[in-house]
């Protein structure tokens, strides 16, 4: 009897078929979930990834409110016109920190996961006040509101709390310092050794264009600056071959 012919009897006894599907799934699902059990973290560690600073994770939560992610995706697939537009593919550890992620499925707008160092903070803010001032073919509405709403910081450090307790490292330090350096990032007169000691690779000074006020659009730009910069991703092009 030949292997078709073997498998002509799962094909005529409808019971059969369904045990024999039931067994497969159920082998196939063990080899993949089991493992899970013993791994303490799926995500691999990538250098350079660290919390938000308070003043980024403030813009992060303005950046949902206003429901950016509807229209930006933050996840760039590894497909080589997505590599050649945007940059290097999204890596899981670059989300390990968003609660929730914000890969998003649509584009109505440019992926947003590279946009850090792209343009000036100047930019940023002429781009949110009247978007079609610097991309004429834009549909984004206006944000110029943020610029006149003062950012409300009365419950960073309970956000950083919370987002600890779900597993972000955020250190006691942090914490401690957590309504300092929101203030002290946006601040060009501050001094901010400590809040780069703390968060690597910040972008410090004034955002918005008002060094006089804190606004919810010095938040927004100072999150959007440091989209896709912590990671060097030299080392990933030389391993790949994309560039």
């Amino acid at each position: 009897m030949s292997i078709l012919d073997k498998h002509a009897i799962f094909e005529k006894n409808a019971s059969l078929l369904l045990v024999g599907s039931l067994l497969v799934v159920s082998i196939g699902g063990l080899v993949e979930i089991a493992p899970l059990f013993y791994l303490e973290n799926t995500i691999e560690k990538v250098e350079g990834m660290r919390p938000y600073s308070p003043l980024e994770l403030a813009g992060r939560d303005i950046y949902v409110r206003e429901g950016c992610y509807v229209c930006h995706s933050q996840m760039i697939r590894p497909f080589r016109d997505e590599v050649e537009r945007y940059g290097h593919y999204s890596l899981a550890a670059e989300s390990m920190y968003d609660h929730p992620f914000q890969w998003g499925s649509k584009r109505t707008g440019p992926d947003l996961a590279r946009v850090g160092d792209r343009y000036s903070n100047e930019w940023h803010v002429q781009h949110l006040t009247e978007p079609r001032d610097v991309v004429p073919e834009s549909i984004m509405p206006s944000y110029s509101y943020l610029k006149k709403t003062p950012l409300k910081v009365a419950n960073i450090t309970a956000h950083l709390q919370a987002n600890h307790a779900v597993g972000v490292p955020y250190t006691d330090e942090m914490i401690e310092n957590a309504v300092s350096d929101l203030r002290a990032q946006a601040d060009p007169e501050a001094d901010t050794e400590a809040l780069l000691a703390r968060y690597p690779k910040a972008r410090v000074g004034d955002f918005d264009g008002n060094p006089a006020e804190l606004t919810e659009m010095d938040a927004l730009i100072a999150y959007l600056q440091m989209l896709g910069t912590l990671v060097d991703f030299t080392t990933y092009d030389d391993a790949t071959g994309y560039r």
